[in-house]
């Protein structure tokens, strides 16, 4: 039976709109611009973001997210959850604390991390504190306040791009 001239042009329109559905609803491909997030994450990295997470759960300490930029949600960043609503923070010489309990974070580097005070606030309902990795040249909470819940778009779940850096998270 031979297959009507129409069929690889259906295939391909119908694999479109599949693609379109997955990356506006499922995932989205992101690549980092700029070094806040060093060393977790590099200049360039191409990441993978689950946007479905969030629909069914909220974002945790520790995790990192993409986020809309709150002063132009136009933009997208990149930051690292810190504290979620109803927690209180404090920065005292760049050591971060979280309702008085100092926060883990060997994965911020010794020449990365700031010496700045900052707090105690606590974080208001249905807003997340946010911060860079990279806390002497990043823009985050610290600077531009609390991020809305409906600003977090999705969970980073990976980075697949170079390879040699292939990692889940």
């Amino acid at each position: 039976m031979p297959v009507p001239a129409r069929a690889p042009l259906l295939t391909l329109v119908f694999a479109g709109m599949l693609g379109m559905l997955v990356t506006t609803f499922l995932i989205q491909l992101t690549r980092v611009n700029g070094p806040s997030m060093e060393p977790t994450l590099e200049n360039h990295d191409c990441l993978l973001v689950d946007r479905l997470l969030y629909e069914f759960g909220m974002p945790q300490p520790g995790d990192i997210v993409t986020l809309y930029y709150p002063a132009d949600p136009d933009r997208v960043f990149i930051k690292r959850v810190i504290a979620t609503e109803h927690q209180s923070v404090q920065i005292v010489n760049g050591r971060v604390s979280v309702d008085g309990a100092t926060v883990r974070d060997d994965y911020v580097e010794s020449a990365f991390r700031s010496h700045d005070n900052w707090g105690p606030e606590r974080v208001d309902d249905g807003y997340y504190f946010v911060m860079g990795d990279h806390r002497n040249d990043s823009s985050d909470s610290r600077e531009w306040g609390f991020v809305p819940r409906k600003y977090v778009i999705g969970k980073v779940t990976l980075r697949w791009w170079p390879l040699q850096h292939f990692r889940i998270f």
